[in-house]
């Protein structure tokens, strides 16, 4: 079944909470991981749910060599006491 717009984007975020520090995902590899797991998944919901990540600042791309969606970074200096 497929998942609700708000149900995707959760689950795109969580998958790229997860990899973290330990895997840089691209965006092919957040839509080939929804398809396995959901594959009647519409593929430009997908497409939809990173960039609303991206576009509410919840989700960066970076770049190196490649370009990845992650978490932002929090500076040293920007850190709240």
């Amino acid at each position: 079944m497929a998942l609700s717009k708000a149900d995707l984007v959760e689950y795109i975020f969580d998958m790229v909470a997860k990899a973290q520090g330990k895997k840089n995902i691209k965006a092919m590899d957040v839509q080939k991981a929804v398809l396995k797991e959901h594959p009647d998944q519409d593929k430009n919901m997908i497409k939809f749910g990173i960039k609303e990540l991206i576009d509410t600042g919840r989700c960066v791309y970076t770049y190196f060599g490649g370009s990845y969606i992650e978490i932002p970074h929090e500076e040293g200096a920007a850190k709240k006491v």
